[in-house]
Protein backbone atom coordinates (compact mmCIF):
# COMPACT_ATOMS: atom_id res chain seq x y z
CA UNK A 1 0.00 0.00 0.00
CA UNK A 2 1.83 3.02 -1.14
CA UNK A 3 1.56 6.06 1.17
CA UNK A 4 -1.28 8.28 -0.59
CA UNK A 5 -3.66 5.03 -0.13
CA UNK A 6 -2.82 5.65 3.91
CA UNK A 7 -5.71 7.21 5.83
CA UNK A 8 -4.70 10.96 6.62
CA UNK A 9 -5.30 11.53 10.37
CA UNK A 10 -4.41 14.44 12.43
CA UNK A 11 -3.84 14.41 16.07
CA UNK A 12 -4.91 17.12 18.88
CA UNK A 13 -2.84 17.70 21.86
CA UNK A 14 0.27 16.33 19.99
CA UNK A 15 2.72 16.61 22.98
CA UNK A 16 0.58 15.14 25.54
CA UNK A 17 0.52 11.36 26.71
CA UNK A 18 -2.20 10.70 24.86
CA UNK A 19 -1.09 12.30 21.83
CA UNK A 20 1.94 10.50 21.86
CA UNK A 21 0.38 7.22 22.23
CA UNK A 22 -1.98 7.93 19.00
CA UNK A 23 1.02 9.54 17.18
CA UNK A 24 3.12 6.13 17.99
CA UNK A 25 -0.33 3.99 16.71
CA UNK A 26 -0.68 5.90 13.76
CA UNK A 27 2.90 5.40 12.79
CA UNK A 28 3.08 1.38 13.56
CA UNK A 29 -0.04 0.64 11.73
CA UNK A 30 -0.35 -0.55 8.42
CA UNK A 31 -2.94 1.68 7.08
CA UNK A 32 -2.60 4.98 8.36
CA UNK A 33 -0.50 7.82 8.08
CA UNK A 34 0.06 11.62 10.27
CA UNK A 35 -1.23 14.32 8.08
CA UNK A 36 -1.01 16.94 11.32
CA UNK A 37 -0.60 17.14 14.70
CA UNK A 38 -2.08 20.37 16.42
CA UNK A 39 -1.35 21.72 19.92
CA UNK A 40 -1.53 25.04 22.20
CA UNK A 41 0.35 28.11 21.50
CA UNK A 42 2.29 27.49 25.05
CA UNK A 43 3.60 24.74 23.90
CA UNK A 44 6.94 24.34 23.89
CA UNK A 45 6.67 21.05 21.17
CA UNK A 46 5.41 24.06 18.37
CA UNK A 47 7.46 23.63 15.02
CA UNK A 48 9.43 20.00 16.29
CA UNK A 49 8.60 17.07 14.55
CA UNK A 50 5.36 15.35 15.96
CA UNK A 51 7.54 11.80 16.17
CA UNK A 52 10.38 13.27 17.77
CA UNK A 53 9.29 11.73 21.44
CA UNK A 54 9.23 8.33 19.71
CA UNK A 55 12.57 9.29 17.79
CA UNK A 56 11.03 9.16 15.09
CA UNK A 57 11.09 11.36 12.00
CA UNK A 58 7.48 11.84 10.47
CA UNK A 59 8.02 15.38 8.57
CA UNK A 60 5.29 16.95 10.22
CA UNK A 61 5.63 19.31 12.53
CA UNK A 62 3.23 20.41 15.58
CA UNK A 63 1.14 23.64 14.81
CA UNK A 64 -1.31 25.88 16.33
CA UNK A 65 -2.54 26.58 12.98
CA UNK A 66 -5.93 24.75 12.98
CA UNK A 67 -6.07 24.96 9.07
CA UNK A 68 -2.96 24.00 8.55
CA UNK A 69 -2.51 21.13 10.77
CA UNK A 70 -6.25 19.71 9.32
CA UNK A 71 -5.21 20.31 5.52
CA UNK A 72 -5.51 17.20 3.70
CA UNK A 73 -6.48 15.34 6.80
CA UNK A 74 -9.43 12.52 6.01
CA UNK A 75 -10.36 12.49 10.09
CA UNK A 76 -8.94 14.29 13.54
CA UNK A 77 -8.49 11.76 16.61
CA UNK A 78 -9.22 14.60 19.51
CA UNK A 79 -8.88 14.16 23.42
CA UNK A 80 -8.40 17.47 24.53
CA UNK A 81 -10.27 19.30 26.55
CA UNK A 82 -13.85 20.69 26.15
CA UNK A 83 -13.15 23.75 24.34
CA UNK A 84 -10.21 22.88 22.47
CA UNK A 85 -12.34 20.39 21.16
CA UNK A 86 -15.20 22.19 19.86
CA UNK A 87 -12.70 25.16 18.58
CA UNK A 88 -11.10 21.99 15.95
CA UNK A 89 -14.60 20.77 15.99
CA UNK A 90 -15.68 23.89 13.85
CA UNK A 91 -12.60 23.80 11.37
CA UNK A 92 -13.30 19.83 11.16
CA UNK A 93 -16.91 21.23 10.20
CA UNK A 94 -15.50 23.38 7.53
CA UNK A 95 -12.91 21.26 6.18
CA UNK A 96 -15.07 18.03 5.98
CA UNK A 97 -12.67 16.28 8.04
CA UNK A 98 -13.87 13.62 10.29
CA UNK A 99 -13.28 13.07 13.74
CA UNK A 100 -13.04 10.79 16.87
CA UNK A 101 -13.18 12.47 20.68
CA UNK A 102 -12.69 11.27 23.00
CA UNK A 103 -12.63 14.34 26.00
CA UNK A 104 -14.44 14.10 28.51
CA UNK A 105 -16.11 16.70 30.44
CA UNK A 106 -18.62 18.44 27.92
CA UNK A 107 -21.68 20.35 29.41
CA UNK A 108 -25.17 19.21 28.20
CA UNK A 109 -25.11 22.41 25.89
CA UNK A 110 -21.44 21.25 24.77
CA UNK A 111 -22.99 18.16 23.90
CA UNK A 112 -25.75 19.58 22.04
CA UNK A 113 -23.08 21.73 19.71
CA UNK A 114 -21.02 18.91 19.35
CA UNK A 115 -24.53 16.95 17.76
CA UNK A 116 -25.78 19.97 15.69
CA UNK A 117 -22.19 19.71 13.84
CA UNK A 118 -22.34 16.28 13.37
CA UNK A 119 -25.27 16.82 11.13
CA UNK A 120 -22.39 17.66 8.48
CA UNK A 121 -19.20 15.76 9.62
CA UNK A 122 -19.30 11.74 10.93
CA UNK A 123 -17.91 12.08 14.71
CA UNK A 124 -17.44 9.23 16.86
CA UNK A 125 -17.75 10.56 20.61
CA UNK A 126 -16.87 7.91 23.41
CA UNK A 127 -16.00 8.62 26.83
CA UNK A 128 -13.64 5.55 27.09
CA UNK A 129 -12.38 3.77 23.00
CA UNK A 130 -10.79 1.00 24.36
CA UNK A 131 -12.48 -1.70 23.23
CA UNK A 132 -12.77 -3.50 26.86
CA UNK A 133 -14.18 -0.84 28.28
CA UNK A 134 -17.03 -0.86 25.58
CA UNK A 135 -17.43 -4.63 26.18
CA UNK A 136 -17.68 -4.06 29.83
CA UNK A 137 -20.34 -1.62 29.62
CA UNK A 138 -22.18 -4.29 27.59
CA UNK A 139 -21.67 -6.53 29.95
CA UNK A 140 -22.98 -3.84 32.93
CA UNK A 141 -26.09 -3.01 30.90
CA UNK A 142 -27.31 -6.86 30.99
CA UNK A 143 -26.01 -7.08 34.83
CA UNK A 144 -28.24 -4.34 35.65
CA UNK A 145 -31.21 -5.52 33.74
CA UNK A 146 -30.67 -8.97 35.63
CA UNK A 147 -30.23 -6.92 39.06
CA UNK A 148 -32.49 -4.27 38.73
CA UNK A 149 -34.42 -4.57 42.14
CA UNK A 150 -32.64 -6.12 45.50
CA UNK A 151 -28.56 -4.78 44.53
CA UNK A 152 -27.32 -1.57 45.58
CA UNK A 153 -25.10 0.28 42.70
CA UNK A 154 -21.48 1.84 43.66
CA UNK A 155 -19.37 2.94 41.16
CA UNK A 156 -16.04 3.33 41.82
CA UNK A 157 -12.96 4.48 39.34
CA UNK A 158 -9.20 5.50 40.11
CA UNK A 159 -7.04 7.95 38.14
CA UNK A 160 -4.00 9.31 37.72
CA UNK A 161 -3.43 12.49 39.88
CA UNK A 162 -3.13 14.81 36.97
CA UNK A 163 -7.04 14.21 35.68
CA UNK A 164 -8.93 17.33 35.74
CA UNK A 165 -12.35 15.71 35.80
CA UNK A 166 -14.29 13.69 38.44
CA UNK A 167 -16.14 11.23 37.77
CA UNK A 168 -14.41 10.41 35.22
CA UNK A 169 -16.55 10.30 31.42
CA UNK A 170 -15.95 6.51 31.57
CA UNK A 171 -17.63 6.30 34.95
CA UNK A 172 -20.41 8.46 34.33
CA UNK A 173 -21.18 6.57 31.02
CA UNK A 174 -21.52 3.48 33.05
CA UNK A 175 -23.87 4.89 35.15
CA UNK A 176 -25.45 6.18 32.46
CA UNK A 177 -25.68 2.70 30.63
CA UNK A 178 -27.11 1.47 34.16
CA UNK A 179 -29.68 3.50 34.35
CA UNK A 180 -30.71 3.18 31.04
CA UNK A 181 -31.22 -0.08 31.49
CA UNK A 182 -32.79 0.03 34.83
CA UNK A 183 -35.57 2.83 33.89
CA UNK A 184 -33.82 5.59 35.93
CA UNK A 185 -32.58 9.03 35.24
CA UNK A 186 -28.71 9.14 36.63
CA UNK A 187 -29.40 12.75 36.55
CA UNK A 188 -32.63 12.40 39.39
CA UNK A 189 -30.85 8.78 41.12
CA UNK A 190 -26.89 9.90 41.14
CA UNK A 191 -25.17 10.22 44.19
CA UNK A 192 -21.46 12.10 44.00
CA UNK A 193 -20.80 12.96 47.66
CA UNK A 194 -21.54 11.40 51.09
CA UNK A 195 -20.64 12.78 54.00
CA UNK A 196 -21.81 13.19 57.72
CA UNK A 197 -24.64 11.86 58.87
CA UNK A 198 -26.45 10.61 55.54
CA UNK A 199 -29.38 7.93 56.80
CA UNK A 200 -29.84 4.93 54.94
CA UNK A 201 -28.32 4.14 51.54
CA UNK A 202 -31.40 4.86 49.19
CA UNK A 203 -32.12 1.71 47.25
CA UNK A 204 -33.10 3.94 44.00
CA UNK A 205 -29.32 5.60 43.75
CA UNK A 206 -26.43 4.62 41.50
CA UNK A 207 -23.30 5.91 44.25
CA UNK A 208 -19.81 6.89 42.46
CA UNK A 209 -16.83 6.85 44.50
CA UNK A 210 -13.68 9.07 42.97
CA UNK A 211 -9.85 8.42 43.72
CA UNK A 212 -6.90 9.99 42.56
CA UNK A 213 -3.22 9.70 42.41
CA UNK A 214 0.15 8.33 40.98
CA UNK A 215 -0.03 7.49 37.71
CA UNK A 216 -3.11 5.24 37.58
CA UNK A 217 -3.84 5.14 33.79
CA UNK A 218 -7.67 3.91 34.54
CA UNK A 219 -9.28 1.81 36.91
CA UNK A 220 -13.36 1.68 37.45
CA UNK A 221 -15.39 -1.45 39.04
CA UNK A 222 -19.59 -1.44 39.19
CA UNK A 223 -20.37 -3.39 42.82
CA UNK A 224 -23.70 -4.92 42.77
CA UNK A 225 -24.54 -5.64 46.27
CA UNK A 226 -27.12 -7.74 47.38
CA UNK A 227 -28.24 -9.45 50.71
CA UNK A 228 -25.73 -12.79 50.99
CA UNK A 229 -24.24 -11.88 47.38
CA UNK A 230 -22.05 -8.54 45.41
CA UNK A 231 -20.87 -9.01 42.12
CA UNK A 232 -18.16 -7.01 40.99
CA UNK A 233 -17.49 -5.84 37.46
CA UNK A 234 -14.04 -4.48 36.61
CA UNK A 235 -11.75 -3.29 33.91
CA UNK A 236 -8.08 -1.99 34.26
CA UNK A 237 -6.05 -0.47 32.11
CA UNK A 238 -2.35 -0.48 31.89
CA UNK A 239 -1.56 1.51 29.49
CA UNK A 240 -3.27 4.04 27.27
CA UNK A 241 -2.62 1.93 24.24
CA UNK A 242 -5.98 0.50 24.16
CA UNK A 243 -7.65 3.85 23.93
CA UNK A 244 -5.11 4.84 20.70
CA UNK A 245 -6.09 1.05 19.28
CA UNK A 246 -9.59 1.98 20.08
CA UNK A 247 -9.29 5.32 18.44
CA UNK A 248 -8.17 3.67 14.67
CA UNK A 249 -10.42 1.43 14.63
CA UNK A 250 -13.28 4.33 15.23
CA UNK A 251 -11.13 6.25 12.16
CA UNK A 252 -11.74 2.80 10.24
CA UNK A 253 -15.66 2.64 11.06
CA UNK A 254 -15.64 6.60 10.06
CA UNK A 255 -14.17 6.18 6.87
CA UNK A 256 -18.09 4.44 5.61
CA UNK A 257 -19.82 7.19 7.40
CA UNK A 258 -20.65 10.34 5.63
CA UNK A 259 -22.63 12.31 8.92
CA UNK A 260 -23.93 11.78 12.14
CA UNK A 261 -22.85 10.95 15.47
CA UNK A 262 -21.61 7.21 16.76
CA UNK A 263 -20.03 6.07 19.73
CA UNK A 264 -18.08 2.63 20.26
CA UNK A 265 -21.71 0.73 20.68
CA UNK A 266 -21.41 1.14 16.57
CA UNK A 267 -18.12 0.73 16.13
CA UNK A 268 -18.19 -2.44 17.47
CA UNK A 269 -21.63 -3.64 16.53
CA UNK A 270 -22.57 -3.97 20.60
CA UNK A 271 -26.32 -2.57 19.68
Amino acid sequence: MTTMNLMPITVAGASGRMGHMLIEAILSSDDCRLSGALDILASPALGQDAGAAQGRVTGTAVTADLHAGLQGASCLIDFTRPDGTLAHLKVCRELGVKAVIGTTGFTDTQKAEIAEMARDIAIVMAPNMSVGVNVTLKLLQMAAQAMSTGYDIEIIEAHHRHKVDAPSGTALKMGEVIAEAIGRDLKECAVYERYGHTGERDPSTIGFSTIRGGDIVGEHTVLFAGIGERIEVTHKSSSRATYAQGSLRAARFLAGQQRGLFDMFDVLNLR
